[in-house]
């Protein structure tokens, strides 16, 4: 059976979206997010259950992503949260317990092994946190093992080939070095490098800059900035700050569940399950042109996000006094300060708003168990303001 090459998919119209929980607010059924834009891999209610003496552990817990051609993805977590699982279920070092993954026109779970292995030879460049170079190589050799194993090129277009990457990656001097004999960043160097042998379309890094002193782990990320540029779609497992604020979208993983990424750019000061726990216990609104949000105090819900559009403020005549913009967080205090001036907050007018909203009992059981999440919330209260990017704003 022949291993077919990657392409970009066609998906259908619309998305399987998750459910939540039952909760105090009724949801709005115009909410939605949709994305139009055609993902070069798709995961979809991807599990991972591993069994130990202890009993079963899930690693992996119902994830659904989509990456697209030309992204700089970081994928940020603590240790055990499940980011680097996450990465293997794209490289295949490891399979999902259940759900399914598409890259280009392939699902991945339709591979055997062996079909596997040469699908990801020329399709994933990989670049692991330890290198695994093998010693006995030179880099130029180590450079030349992928293209030789995929039978990629002609055997001089090869050692050409091998001989270009390691220009581009600085060793053009070190290419018959052992990786022994040169320094960890260099080692890094080559691995990318060899990850790019086979012109592969998507490079995945696990930890790429975490054996790596400040200025090399930079050189790393402004070599991995031009392959985004050239196109390549980079996935990175990563703990630095510096490789996040450097990528194009961060995802956030916690507890082996993908957080919201409207929640975790918006609120990125507090804790990774605060974030979770907020994503999953909260309901999405949309608010048209002129549409009111909350009319009646007894309406006034915890917590208000504006995920994206604006929310117009009205005066009691029905002039606009003020607009609330994209990224904004609105406290229940600020809320019914709000209304009881006798204004009132309705959809703007560039645009559907859509919100997340939190009820008064789903926020007072995320403030009991997160102390970053109450601290937050307490400040807002305390000032009656708006949360906006990253500060507390004293008026609108």
């Amino acid at each position: 059976m022949p291993i077919p090459r990657l392409s970009t998919i066609r998906l259908p119209g619309k998305k399987k979206s998750l459910e939540k929980p039952e909760k105090n607010i009724k949801p709005d059924s115009s909410a939605s997010n949709s994305d139009f834009r055609q993902p070069l891999i798709e995961m979809r209610d991807i599990y991972k259950v591993y069994k130990t003496n202890a009993g079963e552990f899930t690693a992996l817990k119902g994830i659904n992503a989509d990456f697209y051609p030309g992204q700089f993805v970081s994928i940020i977590g603590k240790s055990g949260s499940g980011k680097s699982t996450l990465l293997n279920m794209i490289t295949g070092i490891d399979r999902p317990s259940a759900g399914k993954i598409q890259i280009g026109d392939t699902y991945l779970q339709n591979l055997t092994e062996n079909q596997f292995s040469e699908w990801r030879g020329k399709n994933l460049g990989i670049v692991f946190q330890f290198f695994q170079l093998l010693p006995m190589l030179s880099l130029l050799e180590n450079i030349i093992l992928p293209m030789d194993f995929c039978q990629m090129f002609t055997p001089p277009e090869r050692e050409a080939r091998a001989r270009e990457l390691l220009e581009m990656v600085g060793l053009g001097d070190y290419m018959d070095k052992l990786p022994t004999a040169v320094s960890g960043g260099q080692v890094q160097c080559a691995a990318i490098a060899r990850a790019l042998a086979n012109d592969p379309p998507i490079i995945v890094a696990d930890e790429p800059t975490g054996n790596l002193d400040s200025k090399t782990a930079e050189m790393v990320l402004n070599l991995i900035d031009e392959l985004v540029m050239k196109g390549k779609t980079v996935l990175v497992v990563t703990h630095d700050e510096a490789v996040a604020r450097h990528a194009s979208r961060t995802l956030v993983i916690c507890d082996g569940e993908l957080v919201d990424e409207d929640i975790s750019k918006t609120l990125p000061h507090i804790s990774h399950r605060s974030m979770l726990m907020l994503a999953n216990q909260s309901v999405d609104f949309t608010r048209n042109h002129g549409e009111e949000l909350f009319s009646r105090e007894s309406e006034i819900p915890g917590l208000v996000i504006v995920i994206d559009g604006d929310l117009d403020i009205r005066n009691s005549d029905g002039r606009k006094s003020g607009r609330i913009k994209t990224g904004s967080v609105l406290s229940n205090r600020y809320l019914r300060n709000t209304i009881s001036n006798g204004k009132v907050l309705v959809g703007g007018s560039r645009k559907p708003a859509r919100l997340k909203v939190l009820s008064n009992n789903n926020l007072q059981i995320i403030v009991n168990q997160s102390r970053s999440f109450r601290a937050f919330i307490e400040e807002m209260e305390a000032n009656g303001t708006i949360f906006k990017d990253n500060e507390l704003e004293s008026s609108i």
